[in-house]
């Protein structure tokens, strides 16, 4: 189990939504997750009133709950929660690296910036949209023999109703647009789920006919698809191609980026350009240069990738203008910088149902970035 993963589970555990097999597996791995002790860092007395505050918060939120907590127990919750506000770091056996407070935050405006929702607009083949928030749940369209049903909110499907649609409905593409401050989740007609992230769109045929099951991403999506031997499926992106089988897999394409990155969490992947080509192993990320002439794998935390489906913003060592250009697309917010930004990086996890306030606070409280709100501004200030 990973650090992140550690950490969503006992947000869940937090929450009271773990079942009892995941409360079995946290107390199972609690053992592995510790915080350095006193003796090995000295505390400032803010630091001391922090921590304080943290462990009787912890105790409130066990109330009622018989088991007792070893001391490693309750400060692997600790750290958790100061991860949760961006007030500290979590300590893995051999993996040290802390973020000490040492600075008093300075109050963020109170503006009420609401998180995003399961927002997105359907556009048929003819040319007709359909906001999803809006729509009732059941079927929204029909393409030949297919169904275009909204299941609940922020799922869609398609239905084949049986019948052969005949090679006609195969040039039959619908696209779905999420806005900035949105999500939604697709289901395609051969089964292969996908979420998308804001400020993205899908295009895909209403029918998966011919030799292979092509669709055509702008933006963030995260694909499990539905193995099909016959039928490779293939996202284009410009002029990459991502081509699988059946595997799960996450794609960050957004033109602002500049490079598109494709991480693999199993199966295989073959991803290719006008100029070369690859096949990623689990938990490699592709990564295709702005001119589409070279590709480079690394290593990645995948759970860091893919929080953003899960509901959180996880941050390690990344600068903040790309934590804010994440932060802008999920909060629809514009962001204004003033004074220099560079070398200053920041680590920590999110919940993305919060308001931006509580987000902005716990970056405030490392002392390197202060934040102004002006309506829907956002202005980073050192």
């Amino acid at each position: 189990m990973t650090a992140e993963e550690y950490i969503l589970l006992y947000e869940k555990h937090l929450s009271g939504l773990c079942t009892p097999e995941e409360e079995e597996l946290l107390m199972q791995y609690k053992d592995n997750f510790i915080i350095q002790d006193d003796h090995e860092v000295k505390l400032s007395n803010t630091d001391k009133r922090v921590k304080s505050s943290i462990y009787h918060r912890i105790l409130r939120s066990i109330s009622g709950n018989k088991k007792i907590l070893s001391l490693s127990w309750w400060w692997a919750a600790a750290a958790v929660v100061l991860l949760a506000v961006g007030l500290g770091s979590l300590f893995l056996n051999n993996a040290p690296n802390q973020l000490m407070v040492n600075n008093k935050p300075r109050p963020v405006k109170s503006n009420v910036i609401k998180p995003g929702t399961t927002t997105a607009v359907l556009t048929l083949a003819n040319g007709a949209r359909i906001p999803l928030d809006d729509a009732a749940n059941g079927v929204v369209a029909k393409a030949g023999n297919t169904s275009i049903k909204k299941l609940k909110n922020g799922l869609l499907s398609y239905a084949d109703n049986g019948a052969d649609a005949g090679t006609a409905s195969n040039s039959l593409k619908n696209t779905i647009t999420i806005p900035r401050g949105g999500l939604y989740t697709v289901v395609l007609p051969d089964g292969t789920y996908v979420w998308l992230n804001s400020e993205s769109s899908l295009t895909y045929p209403v029918t998966f006919k011919g030799a292979e099951r092509g669709v055509t991403l702008k933006g963030e999506a995260y694909f499990e698809v539905t193995k099909n031997k016959e039928k490779p499926f293939i996202v284009h992106i410009g002029n990459v191609n991502v081509k699988v089988l059946g595997t799960h897999f996450n794609v960050k394409a957004y033109q602002d980026d500049n490079v598109i990155k494709t991480t693999l969490l199993e199966g295989s992947v073959q991803l290719s350009n006008q100029a070369s080509s690859a096949l990623l192993a689990p938990g490699e990320q592709g990564i295709t240069d702005q001119d589409y002439d070279h590709i480079t794998l690394k290593k990645v935390n995948v759970s860091q990738v893919i929080a953003w489906k899960s509901g959180y913003f996880i941050f390690k060592e990344e600068n903040i203008h790309d934590i804010m250009e994440q932060i802008s697309r999920w909060y629809d917010v514009d962001v204004e910088y003033q004074g220099n930004m560079s070398n200053k990086t920041f680590g920590g996890i999110y919940s993305k149902n919060k308001d931006i306030n509580e987000l902005l606070k716990g970056l405030e409280l490392t002392g390197l970035v202060h934040f102004k709100i002006e309506g829907r501004r956002i202005i980073v200030m050192t």
